[in-house]
């Protein structure tokens, strides 16, 4: 039988492109957008959601990178809705050999595409188009206390994000240097 999902890996050991399978004809279109079991298959481990999330942000909006620390740390499920977003994780897992690196995926009300962001990883998006509504699933609640977030732009970590100044929030634009980041991961 074929995998009702598709598949893409990348870079770095981890996060994981899924795109589920739509079915349409002359009412539209339908698409089952998650399943445990179709998604832990994919994986290869049990996963448990707690939290759903979505924003809606204008165009140039950047988002991130976050991430929660142990004991608190959250895997995210993410996709566009409507619009389009670049999306990024940076590999924060100190014994990883991609530590400091991150991979880049390209979500869009259109393509479908969902990125898996697995817990040890930071994460952000950029909104490329005005009114994109961005949905994630959480493996973890919200936690003030354990969230820590990296500069967008910090010159070690190298992201293009294809924007040179982007809308951000002010506890992103204060965000700590990869430098002097110290993994709990």
């Amino acid at each position: 039988m074929d995998h009702p999902l598709d598949l893409q890996s990348g870079p770095i050991d981890g996060p994981l492109m899924i795109r589920p399978r739509q079915f349409g004809d002359d009412r539209g279109r339908f698409s089952e957008t998650w399943r445990s079991s179709h998604f832990e298959a994919a994986l290869g481990r049990s996963v448990e959601f707690v939290q759903d999330n979505e924003s809606v942000s204008g165009e140039g909006v950047l988002r991130g990178l976050h991430f929660q620390v142990p004991d608190r740390a959250q895997g995210k499920l993410v996709r566009v809705v409507r619009g389009s977003a670049l999306d990024v994780a940076v590999d924060l897992r100190a014994d990883s050999p991609t530590y400091g690196q991150h991979q880049m995926a390209l979500l869009t009300g259109e393509n479908r595409w969902q990125f898996w962001v697995p817990e040890g990883f930071a994460h952000g998006f950029v909104t490329l188009e005005p009114d994109t509504v961005f949905c994630y699933k959480c493996t973890e609640v919200y936690s003030p206390e354990h969230e820590r977030s990296l500069r967008w732009d910090d010159p070690d970590l190298g992201i293009d994000w294809g924007v040179e100044n982007p809308l951000l929030s002010p506890k992103d634009a204060a965000a700590g240097l990869f430098a002097d980041f110290d993994s709990p991961f």
